[in-house]
C-alpha cells in the first residue's frame, strides 16, 4: 500500500505546469527526491534533485567499471601476464623515477 501512496505523492500532471506551478513543483523535488510528471496518463518525463542524479551516475559508472573489471577478471590468463621488471623496463622507466613521483592521490 505504501508504494501506490508513493507513486501517487510523486505523480504531477502536466498542467500543473501550465497554471504556473513550475517553482512549486521543483521546490518539492529539492525535498521529495523525484517526481513523474504525467501527460495524458502517461508518463511524460522525471524530475530528479541533481544530487540524486549525480549519485545515480555514479552508481551506473560504479558499476560499468565492475562489469569491465569482472570481464578482465574473467579473460585472464596468467601465462599471458608481463612480470613487473619486464614492463617497467619496455616503457623506459626505472626504479629511481619511480621513487622520485610522490606519493600519488586518486579521486
Amino acid at each position: 500500500m505504501d508504494s501506490v501512496v508513493s507513486a501517487i505523492r510523486s505523480t504531477i500532471p502536466i498542467t500543473q505546469f501550465n497554471r504556473g506551478m513550475a517553482g512549486q513543483i521543483f521546490d518539492d523535488v529539492k525535498t521529495s527526491g523525484t517526481k513523474v510528471v504525467m501527460k495524458n496518463n502517461v508518463a511524460e518525463c522525471v524530475l530528479i534533485a541533481p544530487e540524486n542524479y549525480v549519485a545515480l551516475i555514479e552508481e551506473l559508472e560504479d558499476a560499468q567499471l565492475l562489469a569491465i573489471a569482472n570481464a578482465r577478471l574473467a579473460s585472464f590468463n596468467e601465462k599471458n601476464a608481463i612480470p613487473e621488471d619486464e614492463f617497467w623496463k619496455e616503457f623506459g622507466i626505472s626504479q629511481a623515477e619511480l621513487d622520485d613521483t610522490g606519493e600519488v592521490q586518486f579521486e
